[in-house]
């Protein structure tokens, strides 16, 4: 007796799920990479932060040299550029894979107003670019402190004995 396999009906399915996952997978076009890149879901990924006193940028460029990084701020927008050499061409090796981005980035975001860009420093550390931008000083927090009130006037020499005294410092 002979054994006869029937070619399963799911078979033309499962060819045909493989197909549409590698279209999806695939990019259409060339591969964007770190060709310049602006849009917000760009290629070179941001961290902000915002501290009482600073706006705090964070950008990854792993094997970037730190010379080869421009910051500029110009009407409000913060632009941040790099570029990274390529090694050896492509005809010289054969590869398998290369997933290594080579060429340039560049990332732009619009500043909150109240920053003093003027006075921003940077910092280069394990591929980390760390920007600081100081906030001006009318846009810092402040704690004001509350004047106690006697009779409908303020009070000095209440206010003077609710912080701590006569004013020896003591």
């Amino acid at each position: 007796m002979t054994i006869a396999r029937r070619p399963s009906p799911f078979g033309e399915l499962l060819s045909l799920r493989q197909a549409m996952d590698r279209l999806f997978d695939d990019d259409f076009g060339p591969r964007a990479g770190w060709t310049t890149v602006t849009s917000a879901g760009g290629a070179l990924p941001l961290d902000v932060t915002t501290t009482d006193d600073a706006l705090i940028v964070e950008a990854a460029l792993p094997g970037v040299d730190p010379d080869a990084v421009d910051i500029n701020v110009a009407d409000g927008t913060l632009t941040i550029s790099a570029r990274s050499a390529s090694s050896a061409s492509t005809e010289e090796n054969s590869y398998i894979l290369r997933e290594i981005r080579r060429g340039t980035v560049s990332r732009s975001m619009t500043l909150p107003n109240g920053l003093e860009p003027d006075k921003a420093s940077a910092t280069f550390e394990n591929g980390i670019l760390t920007l600081r931008i100081p906030k001006a000083e009318q846009v810092k927090p402040r704690q004001i402190k509350i004047s106690p009130v006697s009779n409908g006037q303020a009070n000095p020499a209440v206010e003077a004995s609710a912080s701590g005294g006569n004013g020896s410092g003591s």
